[in-house]
């Protein structure tokens, strides 16, 4: 008698299941993380089992019971799932200070996506003048002018992290015409264009903007569309610091449509947020506008950071012309009391034509320094400038500017601007991603001398503490699909964000009970607790809740990269 077909297929799968588990108890495993909660990235049900890692890959997934390792973690009771990818960290130049990335990997983050607006490279001797105040203080050489140059300088740092960038586009204008509001000539944006096919084929994933800043914000949408264009002719992609978060938000996601849609690109918005009390409440809407354009086809989404606050430049405080042909320009104009007093009465009236982020947090009280370079203002770090005007005697405005000026204006402030109920939706969504738009630091070292916005220690922690664990807004498969496959699809990274044999070994093992962000926005250098391990390509940079000596962190190159490649 014929024995039906299925059971003949169900023989064959059995064979070949209990082979390919032969195999894996033969294996001999570098690691072998035993009885963890699998949570692998992908949104399905989490499962218990063993993950295998063998040189920088993920050997193998299920029963690893009886298979030899060099070193076997005990995960009972821990989630195993992929590393967190931060698909805005800036911590290009700080790992050159720091190769721990200490506060980022603490968080069980494995990989930093960088390069908002003004990217790492290309740089030339006008740009590079930027990169001189944070270089001099910690003693780090800029012996690089091109992509390439950078990551091959980033490899021999040794990191902990992984980190890919994109091609500024304010960066490359910068480069081209330097901080000047007006329209590129033909030649101009052709060498612009040229700028970011050379950075694409080094290994940029794509283009970014950070249109509400200097000199991103005299770009026109033309402009924008133009070198997008070159961006995808490689396979990239376009992420946006969207030209408005506040009164003008609904006009500016009109633009980001057009972007993508005219450069047939993908394209994320960075930090989605409805900013300033006037536009409380809208982000419902302006999700269901995003929603709305990729049911039209347009391949658009955002990503998110869980605080009420923000962080940025002083100097973003400023009406946008104060910074116009850079810091001699702007040191002048702060400088002549006719333009200061234009400049201060801007910042107290709504504008139609900036992004007025002083009034929007509600003036002096609602902006606190957190970050300079200038050691004579370290002992106003951490205070608001309604504090620093007491203590300086002065009008808030006319300290805010004379920091600015004492300080290059490289002053880093916190803002508020956000209400909790906006940034929930935001977080929760299903096509909103994470980022921490914060570079590493730590708590001891150099990058621990000054202040930091919490977000730098906390982000991912947050996530699962505040919004998974404790108001249950979304299940644990979910937050940890959005941290992994999704950003990395988001970005174009192919081989990480998913646990699955071949995959690269980025893991990340925490206590779902105990994960918990601990920096506050008053005491922000500490920790977040509940992450035991993090492996990156294969090796625990933490172990025991503990930062190893291991740094196997690697330049990650974008679709198009050619080596030595170079535009013609």
């Amino acid at each position: 008698m014929t024995k039906p077909r299925t059971f003949v297929v169900a023989t064959l799968i059995g064979l070949v299941l209990a082979s390919l588990f032969a195999n894996a108890q033969q294996q001999k495993y570098d690691f072998v993380i035993s009885g963890a909660r699998i949570v692998d990235g992908t949104g399905a049900p989490w499962f218990i089992g063993d993950v295998g890692i063998l040189g920088d890959r993920i050997a193998a997934l299920g029963d690893l019971r009886n298979a030899a390792a060099k070193q076997r973690i005990d995960a009972t009771g821990l989630v195993a799932s992929p590393g967190f990818i931060d698909v805005q960290g800036q911590s290009e130049f700080n790992v050159l200070v720091d190769n721990r990335a200490a506060s980022k990997i603490m968080q069980g983050v494995t990989t930093e996506i960088t390069g908002e607006g003004t990217s790492i490279a290309p740089l030339n001797e006008h740009v590079l003048g930027e990169f001189r105040d944070d270089a001099t203080k910690y003693n780090v050489s800029l012996d690089w002018r091109s992509l390439d140059e950078y990551l091959r300088r980033f490899d021999r740092a040794r990191p902990a992290i992984n980190l890919g960038t994109f091609v500024g586009a304010g960066g490359v204008r910068n480069y081209v015409m330097g901080k000047e509001d007006r329209s590129a000539n033909p030649a101009e944006l052709e060498q612009m264009r040229q700028l970011v096919a050379q950075a694409m084929q080094q290994g940029a994933f794509g283009l970014s903007t950070a249109l509400q800043y200097v000199p991103d914000s005299f770009a026109s949408t033309d402009e924008i569309v133009e070198l997008a264009k070159v961006a995808r002719q490689y396979g990239g992609v376009y992420f946006t610091h969207q030209r408005s978060e506040g009164d003008r938000i609904f006009q500016s996601l009109d633009e980001v449509f057009s972007i993508s849609q005219r450069a047939n690109i993908s394209t994320t918005i960075w930090h989605l947020k409805t900013a300033y009390s006037e536009n409380w409440g809208k982000m419902p809407e302006v999700l269901s506008r995003i929603e709305a354009a990729r049911a039209h086809g347009i391949d658009v989404a955002a990503s998110v950071y869980p605080y009420t606050r923000a962080s940025n430049g002083l100097v973003a405080c400023f009406p946008s012309w104060v910074s116009e042909g850079g810091f001699d320009k702007m040191t002048e104009r702060l400088k002549d009391p006719v333009q200061r007093a234009r400049a201060q009465k801007e910042m107290t009236e709504p504008s139609a034509t900036w992004e007025n982020q002083w009034l929007g947090s509600g003036g002096a009280q609602g902006v606190t320094l957190i970050q300079v370079l200038n050691p004579d203002l370290h002992k106003y770090e951490g205070m608001n400038f309604e504090e620093i005007g007491r203590q300086t005697g002065k009008d808030p405005k006319d300290t805010a500017m004379d920091i600015a000026i004492a300080d290059h204006g490289q002053s880093q402030v916190v803002i508020s601007i956000m209400q909790e109920s906006d940034v929930r939706a935001a977080v929760t969504n299903s096509i909103v991603t994470y980022g921490s738009d914060s570079g590493a630091q730590a708590e001891d070292g150099p990058l621990s001398t000054t202040k930091a916005h919490p977000r730098a220690f906390g982000t991912f922690p947050r996530i699962l503490a505040e919004y998974v664990r404790t108001e249950n807004t979304m299940p644990l498969e979910e937050a940890v699909r959005k941290m992994t496959s999704q950003a990395a699809s988001r970005v174009g990274i192919m081989d990480r964000g998913i646990l699955r044999q071949g995959m690269m070994a980025d893991v990340t093992l925490f206590d779902p009970a105990a994960v918990q962000d601990v920096a506050t926005y008053n005491d922000p250098l500490h920790y977040s607790s509940g992450v035991k391990a993090v492996f990156v390509n294969g090796r625990p940079v933490v172990l025991d809740g503990k930062i190893t000596d291991e740094r196997p962190g690697r330049a990650l190159r974008g679709p198009g990269y050619k080596p030595g490649g170079n535009a013609h």
